[in-house]
């Protein structure tokens, strides 16, 4: 069954886009199929496109469409058979001080503060590579990438002592909710709190009595994409069935 066959998708129209360089895969050229228009990709379409591996970028949905790679695989945490490892355990007792509030997608300094000083801890090589940009440029690409959304999504900051150490990004779908993006406070080294935003992720999902938690695609020679099979039991998406 193609992907517009869906009764939900059928006036949706896929594209090609053209080549660009891999962000995780050096060498490597990469293109994505872009479904369009964006305004009639609402909830309930985006719901059967997660589910056929899609991913959402601001008001974009995208997967992976390379000719000759499929490295990039879309993967979900099943929360009902997830149990946590002593490693993630100890995340969870390590951050146990932090609160958390669920908030509408909006745009605020104090997030994009944080947000920018996390891409030049962890992003630093992509940054040079990048065309220099302006500031109000900068802010207007953080706000189409995070602050744009088509579908049921919600932004959570976690807070300790009132001080802003991270923020994630999250989209609500009909089995499960999706991690888009989070970006957090990286000047305490011992901290793990990528790991907590994930494990606090699972347990929310879970009160929402929601199946899945999805995590983008894992690839498996790249090192930024090695932290998801951590997350057991992981299904994959291959050849249009997922499965362990």
């Amino acid at each position: 069954m193609t992907i517009a066959s869906e009764p939900s998708l059928q006036k949706l129209q896929f594209y090609v886009t053209t080549a660009y360089n891999c962000g995780y895969l050096p060498n490597k050229l990469a293109q994505s199929l872009v479904a369009s228009p964006q305004h009639l990709i609402n909830a309930r379409a985006y719901n059967i496109l997660i589910q056929k591996g899609f991913r959402r970028s601001g008001l974009f949905s995208y997967r992976p469409h390379c000719d000759i790679c499929n490295a990039c695989i879309s993967v979900r945490v099943i929360l009902e058979e997830y149990v946590a490892s002593r490693s993630q355990k100890r995340a969870l007792k390590q951050h146990k001080n932090l609160s958390a509030t669920v908030m509408p997608v909006t745009f605020t300094a104090e997030h994009y503060a944080l947000y920018t000083s996390y891409q030049r801890a962890r992003h630093t090589e992509d940054l040079q590579k990048a065309e220099p940009k302006t500031e109000a440029d900068e802010i207007e690409q953080y706000r189409t990438f995070l602050c744009q959304s088509n579908v049921e999504s919600v932004m959570v900051e976690f807070r300790q002592d009132n001080q802003l150490k991270m923020v994630s990004v999250i989209d609500i779908v009909s089995d499960g909710i999706s991690a888009v993006y989070t970006f957090y406070d990286t000047t305490d080294t011992q901290s793990s709190l990528g790991t907590y935003s994930i494990l606090w992720q699972v347990e929310w999902a879970k009160n929402l009595q929601l199946p899945y938690l999805y995590l983008g695609y894992w690839i498996e020679h790249s090192q930024k994409m090695a932290y998801k099979q951590n997350f057991k039991p992981l299904q994959k998406l291959i050849n249009g069935e997922w499965s362990i």
